[in-house]
């Protein structure tokens, strides 16, 4: 019994500390797949721009092609810039046209959420809601936008 009380005691004293490194530091977008996505609307120094409902920047990349995942085939792209991928169905929120949203099915087994067309990403170090400081940045032999309500790549 004494083993256990221990056992227990160690347990929430382990589950505390990780809660407290968590409060003091804000954790970044994960790759994650979201059993309910809604694609948001947020306004950004640039503009209003595509955001996950945490308001994280969504981006574009420019060596996609319409509905192809290109960074999947290079080296270390989705390590930096993973996938936004949902379980079911993504919804668009106020502002945003439903009938511009969709998935594609990566040959990974990922379903990506796409908006008119291109696959969105969000950056791994992005440290907070609306920022836009990663949009033109040139990575992986292409640049990543972030993406206005029409689709279009915002610069």
């Amino acid at each position: 019994m004494k083993r256990i009380c221990i056992l227990l005691a160690g347990v929430v004293l382990a589950a505390v500390s990780v809660s407290a490194v968590a409060i003091a530091r804000p954790e970044p977008p994960t790759a994650h797949t979201a059993l309910f996505f809604t694609v948001q609307l947020r306004h950004t120094r640039l503009g209003k721009v595509l955001a996950t409902a945490a308001g994280y920047t969504l981006f574009e990349f420019t060596r996609d092609r319409p509905k192809k995942d290109t960074c999947l085939k290079i080296k270390g792209c989705l390590t930096a810039w993973p996938e936004m991928s949902v379980q079911g169905k993504p919804s668009a929120g106020p502002g945003l046209r439903a009938s511009l949203l969709s998935t594609i099915n990566t040959p990974g087994g990922i379903t990506q959420v796409t908006y008119a067309g291109h696959p969105l990403y969000i950056h791994l170090a992005d440290r907070g809601a609306g920022r836009t400081s990663y949009v033109g940045k040139k990575e992986f032999g292409g640049r990543w936008y972030a993406v206005n309500s029409k689709g279009h790549a915002v610069k």
